[in-house]
């Protein structure tokens, strides 16, 4: 019987893991193993090699690497049909490993969907050669007029005249930085922010403010203190499941925030970015005070980032101006390509379809993530597709990204959001991209395995 696979380790004097994922390939070539065999489950085998438990899993995520096996929600690891008898080490290293370290939307699995998504691509086709050329700046009146109705669901009422479409949130963001500050200002953000927010500030010459921040949001009053002491010239949020501790600003929170703002005459600028994911989030900024808000909608976590693409909102169509002529310095136009093809999903309802997807595929992801992790170990929003690890006492957040990056499992440190000296022992986690279910639970697995772990105790079995 396959459940009591039991593989030799010393023979090959390779690292354990290794040895482990060399077996199965061996076995399966010899025919040991054949196609559908299921394995002994992670913790069964190490207690009877008497190894650790992580070394296990991370023999069987070098295996699935390799195309050998493959995991089943509910049901175990199984010998992939047609699996390779072996992979040479150098081919295996070159195959595509799952990173859970890029925040990417979960990718859309369903065969009618994924049909649809290709023929719209498809019917580009007759209309390529024009689509080849440099186009209008900002975007066609109909490629606009999707945008409008795009954003509507998110509750924004704007007119074509105050829309840009632009290659991208991080263009947004550079051309709305680049409008509203000058070498030496100062923008506020939050005290963990996004860190592509943190870069063009850098590339800008601009200094951060980071403000403190409870489970509602930044703190209103301390953007007022803030104000006073600085003199900020913008201030940038990321409010709606906050790249990276997922924290959503409630509505409550927001109006006291704008409150603050419109005292100081202080611009917001919206990286909405998340703002779509959930089904019924707080409203946007740009809704409730769009005078002096710059909103910022990409589709990278709502559609895909490959499309490179965003909408701004501008607070009025004077202020729009200024924003052009900033995008069209550095960035000339967006792909009219990838703007036509989000025009068409857009209008034939296979944009709400890949957003529907994304929306429920997350939230059972948000489930196993509950269901594998240690209670309050962790930060989620149900809706979303990240999480925020605050590591136990022994853990500091660059060992256990060390540990985990061992295995393929990709997180980021929490220096990569900070504001300030000090950040806090934590990690980002992504649940989305091109992980499946199986995967995502058997990285989960793992690292709940090393939250409870020690690290010297940890570290000694990879």
């Amino acid at each position: 019987m396959s459940d009591a696979w039991t593989p030799d380790l010393e023979a090959s004097g390779k690292p354990h893991y290794l040895a482990i994922a060399d077996a199965i390939a061996e076995d399966i070539r010899t025919g040991r193993l054949p196609p559908a065999a299921r394995l002994p489950p992670q913790r069964q085998l190490a207690d009877r090699l008497a190894i650790n438990f992580t070394t296990v899993a991370r023999g069987y995520v070098e295996a699935q690497r390799r195309g050998l096996i493959e995991a089943r929600v509910g049901q175990g690891t199984f010998v992939r049909a047609g699996a390779p008898a072996r992979l040479a080490p150098a081919l295996a290293r070159r195959r595509d490993s799952v990173d859970l370290s890029m925040n990417l939307p979960p990718e859309p699995t369903d065969p009618a969907l994924l049909a649809r998504m290709a023929q719209g691509l498809a019917e580009l086709g007759p209309v390529l050669l024009p689509l080849l050329r440099y186009q209008g700046f900002g975007g066609s009146a109909e490629d606009k007029d999707a945008a409008r109705r795009w954003l509507a669901r998110r509750g924004l009422d704007a007119s074509t005249e105050r829309i840009l479409v632009t290659p991208g949130a991080h263009a947004g963001l550079l051309a709305a930085f680049s409008v509203l500050t000058r070498p030496g200002d100062v923008i506020c953000t939050e005290a963990l922010t996004y860190p592509g927010a943190r870069s063009l500030a850098a590339q800008l010459g601009l200094k951060i403010v980071g403000l403190p921040m409870d489970a509602e949001g930044i703190d209103a009053d301390a953007l007022a203190e803030a104000c006073a002491a600085h003199g900020p010239r913008a201030l940038y949020l990321n409010p709606t499941m906050l790249n990276p501790t997922t924290v959503t600003i409630s509505e409550r929170r927001r109006l006291a925030i704008i409150a603050v703002a419109r005292r100081f005459r202080l611009p917001i600028v919206e990286d909405d970015a998340y703002g779509l994911v959930p089904v019924a989030g707080p409203p946007a900024f740009a809704t409730l005070a769009p005078d002096i808000t710059t909103h910022i909608s990409g589709l990278a976590k709502c559609m895909g980032a490959g499309l490179r693409l965003a909408y701004l909102v501008a607070p009025d169509a004077r202020s729009l101006w200024p924003l052009s002529a900033a995008l069209r310095t550095a960035t000339v136009m967006a792909s009219p390509i990838t703007t036509a093809l989000a025009t068409r999903w857009i209008d034939d309802g296979t944009a709400d379809d890949i957003l529907g997807f994304i929306r429920s595929e997350s939230v059972a992801r948000q489930q196993i993530a509950a269901e594998v992790l240690p209670p309050g170990s962790y930060r989620a929003d149900p809706e979303g597709f990240h999480l925020w690890v605050e590591l136990p006492p022994a853990w500091s957040r660059s060992t256990f990204a060390a540990h985990l990056g061992g295995t393929g499992i990709g997180l980021v440190p929490s220096d990569a959001f900070a504001t300030f000296e000090g950040p806090p022992e934590a990690v980002r986690v992504c649940l989305g991209g091109a992980a499946d279910r199986a995967t995502v639970r058997r990285a989960l697995e793992y690292m709940a395995h090393g939250l409870a772990e020690a690290p010297a105790r940890a570290s000694a079995f990879l």
